[in-house]
């Protein structure tokens, strides 16, 4: 299911948010099963079954990772579920230098300072990954579809980094 045309929205790596979000108020009161309380069993499981996609579709839409793998999925790139790693050795190697430095975290002298360090880092590299990856995800050139498969498998490396930093974050304040 194409989630953009559900919303009837563009097929587009940049959203607008708020439709978005009004498009999704509008859906939910449409398809909501309270709708159909008085109707038939047959009406009611369909309202329930188009209530639970319509969520789907939001949650998907609604985080820039998963929006750009539904995109690539509709270009015939089903990266969701795989487990292909990153080849790009310079990243491979900062990925190397962010991890020692969570692990290094526990026994800083500042560990907070530490923290608010690669949370700036993460965010700048998370920054222009985005950026990268919308170009790529607007482009027609099918190689450009390649590299926006690399982009988003980054991205979910980086988005796991950034929950290990909270963890880490969290572990500070017990």
């Amino acid at each position: 299911m194409n989630y953009f045309e559900l919303f009837a929205l563009p097929i587009s790596f940049e959203l607008d948010n708020a439709a978005l979000s009004e498009r999704y108020r509008e859906l939910q009161r449409t398809v909501h099963p309270d709708t159909f309380s008085g109707g038939s069993e047959q009406d009611k499981r369909i309202a329930l079954q188009r209530t639970s996609q319509v969520n789907d579709a939001y949650q998907t839409l609604k985080r820039p990772v998963t929006r750009a793998e539904h995109i690539l999925w509709l270009n015939g790139k089903d990266i969701q579920h795989e487990t292909t790693t990153v080849k790009d050795m310079a990243f491979l190697m900062q990925q190397m230098s962010w991890r020692e430095a969570l692990a290094d975290i526990p026994s800083a002298r500042e560990p907070e300072n530490d923290i608010a360090q690669l949370a700036t880092e993460f965010t700048q590299y998370q920054s222009t990954i985005l950026q990268q990856l919308a170009l790529k995800l607007a482009s027609d050139d099918p190689d450009d579809l390649n590299v926006a498969v690399d982009l988003v498998r980054k991205l979910k490396f980086m988005n796991k980094l950034q929950d290990e930093l909270s963890r880490a974050e969290d572990a500070l304040l017990d």
